[in-house]
């Protein structure tokens, strides 16, 4: 598969709980990074600001999505369990995540 059709993007953030029945962990986008992507991609979106990405953290690759929180003005991505596992991460972890969009599957 060809890299060239496609975007990336590489922030840094902390990882935080969310504190309703699950506790799934996320990172927040940095709000200039998320209004770039907004823009370039708000056609793509799908149902609650929901843009499907493939995502990078340390030696840990997975199919995932980002979503659009309007409350915070940022898109927020959730660390599932197997990669917080694979990259020794718990909440309050400082990491680097880089996502890439297929523009191929874009619009």
């Amino acid at each position: 598969m060809s890299k060239t059709n496609t975007s990336e993007f590489i922030f840094q953030g902390k990882v935080w709980i969310y504190k309703q029945t699950g506790g799934w962990h996320f990172v927040t986008l940095p709000k200039q990074l998320s209004k770039k992507i907004r823009k370039q991609f708000f056609e793509s979106e799908e149902g609650w600001g929901r843009l499907k990405t493939t995502a990078f953290l340390g030696h840990t690759t997975w199919e995932t999505s980002i979503w659009f929180d309007s409350k915070i003005g940022s898109y927020i991505i959730p660390l599932k369990a197997s990669v917080r596992k694979q990259e020794n991460i718990n909440e309050e972890s400082q990491v680097k995540i880089k996502i890439e969009f297929d523009l191929n599957n874009s619009i």
